[in-house]
């Protein structure tokens, strides 16, 4: 199937309406690449006929939930970008000791592996101390997968071994080959659909630190600047802030100051 030019241009204006998330023409590839296997899967016999339907849907877990899904799916693993969890461990958790609570968000979560490597640290680092993690997505499909934390055996490579043994059962039966994150673990994390690109939810309060990672790459300034104050709302004073390495705040945020490479902090 061939994405002609007009097409492309319609799905790129669609998607940053319903998403916020900017294509560039170089994405067409990209755009075309992974639709088309949707497109035969549905029986389209075109781009215009896909984009009919889109247009016909709405809410999540439609069809177009399923083509953002497809636009925006990354690569993630545990402790993916390990100097953010070193320093987490190392500066921020122990300053962090004395308080009644501690609230991480993982601000786009996907399957999981990032707000369950956030609470394997909290878990170490507060003991018996109230502590808990949101973690929340687009998309209604990944947040489902990520609360029964069941992942394949080799995801856990990058898992230290004192936590994989203290946080993750290894399947057996029918989870041969799988491993799932302890109950004790899962217990402190919530999973909630949001789009960060709306208003937040008012019953959402205040955390200790938020992680919004590589997910910047795909709004263009104006969307980056409103998320980044939205989000920001609702961190605390001498909170932390994480982006991803490949991300910066330039021209996007100043209330906050860089700590570390790609760590900022609110004063």
């Amino acid at each position: 199937m061939t994405l002609g030019d007009h097409e492309f241009q319609e799905i790129r204006e669609f998607i940053y309406r319903r998403a916020g998330i900017h294509m560039s023409t170089a994405k067409r590839a990209l755009v075309a690449g992974r639709l088309e296997k949707r497109l035969r899967e549905l029986g389209c016999r075109g781009y215009r006929e896909y984009l009919d339907r889109l247009r016909g849907d709405a809410g999540p877990g439609t069809e177009v939930q399923r083509a953002i899904d497809l636009l925006t799916t990354n690569e993630t693993y545990f402790f993916r970008e390990q100097k953010h969890f070193a320093f987490l461990a190392e500066r921020v958790l122990p300053e962090l000791q004395s308080a009644s609570n501690v609230r991480i968000w993982s601000a786009a979560c996907s399957s999981g592996e990032e707000p369950y490597s956030v609470a394997m640290l909290l878990a170490e680092h507060r003991g018996t101390k109230p502590w808990a993690v949101l973690a929340t997505d687009l998309s209604q499909r990944v947040l489902e997968r990520a609360a029964k934390g069941v992942y394949p055996m080799e995801r856990a490579e990058r898992i230290p071994r004192p936590y994989l043994r203290a946080y993750c059962l290894k399947g057996v039966g029918s989870q041969t080959g799988n491993f799932s994150v302890a109950r004790k673990l899962r217990d402190h994390v919530s999973f909630r659909r949001l789009n960060l690109n709306e208003a937040l939810p008012g019953d959402i309060g205040e955390f200790d630190v938020i992680f919004l990672r590589n997910v910047m790459i795909y709004f263009d300034l104006p969307t980056k600047q409103a998320l980044c104050k939205r989000l920001l709302a609702h961190l605390k004073p001498g909170g932390y802030f994480f982006i991803g390495h490949s991300e910066t705040l330039n021209g996007v945020n100043s209330d906050v100051a860089l700590e570390a490479p790609s760590i900022f902090r609110r004063p």
